[in-house]
């Protein structure tokens, strides 16, 4: 098991990271140049893997696209088109803007073309016109009952874009998602390196957290406050939504979920989730737990070690089942399978996710397996290398308090697959963090 002392080594620790800013300093002002190499080398790929010729995009202020930063178009003042033209291997690029943004857009150098359009100007016939010449298979919108990210087109737009479409053109329109979930899961090596950093310095910052708690004073709470200064310190985002990063809890399971003012006791495991992101761009997921003795103890009671055991030996075996080629619900259902034969309660959640752009990334889910019915959507999507994930090894077991409530261990790693199978971004758990109690604790909770 790993002990931590509580106050000293944070206070050591807390000093040495402060002075670490930027935190991942490869990952800074990266964004622009590897956006320029992610257009360039995957996007073909992605786009022949999806089936589709062309790909448009449309950019407007105050309401863009979730995508308009992966291809240049975050700055659109007035509606801006954005085309992607495939011919074999080769990809041209071209983006009509409005005059206003088209000087700053061309010095961006995303795209290989910048068209300057003057106020009046039908940008819908424009971008029809370019489809008839660049005569396409399919083409690819930015409309998905699936996929958030991949629903940018507003009802609107698309009914102005239909319009000026010829009857040919329109029957030739497709959602963009599975072009998205090719593009996007797919890290270059550099990105992977810069989320390498990332989720070792989060796995570090958890740690750290855990050194501050003291058993029948500190709240959940108080841990989840610490880890926001300490990311405040280091310049670095949210993984997520404020409010829910970190979520740290010492008592049944709430799912996602903010950290509230329980108490933490004797007996407790802690659960945290935490995620940052780095140069502006690249986030983490990954979970560290801990155990309270009680006084007087120095290893946790076998019951709980067993418990945590079984909840690592999942991770791993859903380690072991990422390979280039399976399904996101082959890696669910080797967990499950496991979780069954450890004497699991069942989990709702997946075992994971692909995580990178956002804590919940496109690509292939790892899920599906839990309902028994045949896997649908993400979960039939193929690991590919490049693709990074957060995944968990579950454990659950009945709490007591309430007919429904649970207790779950969820051991979160994250690995980045690899032509041959998977490897972790950084080391994972491998013991329980150990939180000794001093004195008898007797804080009631609130």
């Amino acid at each position: 098991m790993t002990r931590i002392r509580p106050v000293l080594l944070s206070a050591l620790l807390s000093a040495s990271l402060a002075h670490a800013a930027p935190a991942v300093p490869s990952a800074e002002g990266a964004w622009p140049r590897v956006r320029k190499e992610r257009l360039q080398k995957l996007l073909p790929q992605a786009m022949a893997r999806a089936g589709v010729d062309a790909w448009v995009v449309l950019c407007r202020e105050n309401d863009n696209d979730p995508l308009a930063g992966h291809i240049g178009g975050e700055n659109a003042g007035g509606t801006a088109a954005f085309l992607f033209l495939r011919d074999g291997d080769a990809l041209r690029s071209v983006a009509l803007s409005p005059a206003g943004e088209a000087t700053a857009l061309k010095d961006m150098g995303v795209v290989d073309e910048v068209v300057p359009l003057e106020r009046g100007t039908d940008l819908h016939a424009l971008v029809a016109a370019r489809l008839v010449k660049a005569k396409p298979a399919k083409v690819a919108i930015n409309s998905s009952e699936q996929m958030p990210i991949a629903d940018g087109l507003s009802a609107t737009q698309r009914a102005k874009l239909e319009a000026a479409l010829t009857p040919a053109l329109r029957k030739k329109l497709v959602s963009s998602e599975d072009l998205v979930a090719e593009w996007l899961s797919v890290k270059l090596p550099e990105e992977v390196d810069f989320m390498r950093k990332a989720a070792d310095l989060t796995a570090k910052l958890e740690e750290e957290a855990y050194r501050t708690v003291v058993p029948g004073k500190t709240r959940d709470s108080d841990v989840a406050r610490f880890l926001k200064k300490r990311i405040a310190e280091l310049g670095v985002g949210d993984g997520w939504q404020p409010d829910q990063n970190p979520n740290v809890n010492s008592g049944p399971t709430r799912g996602h979920s903010n950290a509230t003012d329980r108490v933490i006791q004797p007996g407790d495991f802690i659960q945290t989730d935490f995620g940052i992101r780095v140069g502006d761009t690249w986030v983490t997921d990954i979970q560290r737990f801990a155990y309270v003795l009680a006084p007087g103890e120095t290893q946790p009671p076998a019951e709980a070690l067993a418990k945590w055991e079984k909840s690592k030996k999942g991770s791993r075996i859903a380690l072991a089942a990422m390979k280039p080629g399976v399904r996101g619900y082959d890696v669910d259902k080797a967990q499950r399978d496991w979780m069954r034969e450890a004497g699991s309660e069942p989990v709702m959640w997946g075992t994971g996710h692909p995580v990178g752009y956002w804590a919940h990334d496109a690509g292939p889910a790892l899920s599906g397996a839990a309902s028994g019915k045949p896997p649908t959507g993400s979960a039939l999507r193929p690991l590919r290398p490049g693709q990074v994930f957060a995944f968990d090894g579950f454990f659950a077991w009945k709490d007591g308090s309430s007919p429904d409530a649970l207790r779950i261990l969820s051991v979160e790693e994250m690995a980045v697959v690899t032509e041959t199978g998977a490897e972790y971004l950084n080391p994972p758990q491998e013991k329980l963090i150990l939180i000794p109690s001093l004195t008898a604790v007797t804080t009631p909770q609130p």
